[in-house]
């Protein structure tokens, strides 16, 4: 049977030359009752696979916008965004979900954890859905991996924050995505809590190789990846914003 677009070998890893992430003059203009918004204004960013990206700038940036536009959850109004080679725009919605299900994990500031189901099905129901007969197993060893094997059975409402954060990590690692993205992973956490998930996620980064783009507040915790974009008004600067635009 012939690939379906964004599933087959040749469409989930396009070519070994191309960046994972490849935004050219990404434009995203949203009308309103007050006139366009202008969202995203004209970005160009290549990140090449295995990267670690930190993204940083003041609330109302774009810094959410780029990330839902790279995981093909909003659509540009302008230029060209391309994943694993792959241009979104000339996916359908169903086969953009097919692609983002087989190449992409998300991690969001909110847990989007299912309270009715424990953290091994949390993290399998994904997997059974794309298919994978061996969901409970890879859901078991993706829970281990983030220190979770001993609360497999509970529900979102008996784990902490931090647990609840590991569980939606591990459901984001489980299929073996060539991208991670996280927006802001650690607002929801204290301190303390917030430092552990962000080396789980950079351990898990390094040793799976998964392209990491990490949203954050922290430029303490962005000056830890390889490179940090730095966006203003939908736009990246080559320099960091000053000290009274960055978020208190």
């Amino acid at each position: 049977m012939k690939d379906q677009p964004g599933t087959g070998p040749a469409t989930q890893h396009g070519t070994d030359a191309a960046p994972m992430i490849e935004l050219a003059d990404a434009e995203l203009h949203l009308a309103s009752a007050g006139g366009n918004v202008n969202i995203l204004r004209g970005i160009d960013l290549s990140i090449a696979a295995g990267e670690t990206i930190g993204v940083i700038g003041p609330s109302g940036s774009g810094k959410s916008t780029m990330m839902m536009v790279i995981a093909g959850l909003e659509r540009l109004t302008g230029g060209k965004v391309a994943v694993a080679g792959r241009d979104l725009a000339a996916l359908d919605e169903d086969a953009l979900a097919r692609f983002r299900r087989a190449n992409v994990g998300i991690v969001f500031q909110a847990f989007h954890l299912i309270p009715t189901m424990s953290a091994l099905e949390n993290v399998a129901v994904p997997l059974e859905f794309a298919g994978k007969a061996d969901a409970f197993a890879v859901a078991r060893e993706s829970l281990e991996a983030v220190g979770l094997g001993h609360r497999l059975d509970h529900y979102p409402s008996q784990l902490s924050g931090g647990e609840q954060q590991r569980a939606a990590i591990a459901r984001a690692f489980a299929p073996q995505p060539r991208l991670l993205l996280a927006d802001e992973p650690t607002g929801n956490l204290d301190g303390e809590t917030g430092a552990s998930i962000i080396e789980t996620l950079f351990d898990l980064s390094a040793r799976r190789e998964t392209t990491l783009l990490l949203i954050t507040h922290d430029p303490a915790i962005a000056a830890r990846c390889g490179r940090v974009v730095h966006l203003r008004d939908g736009q990246i600067f080559d320099a960091p914003p000053a000290k009274d635009e960055l978020p208190a």
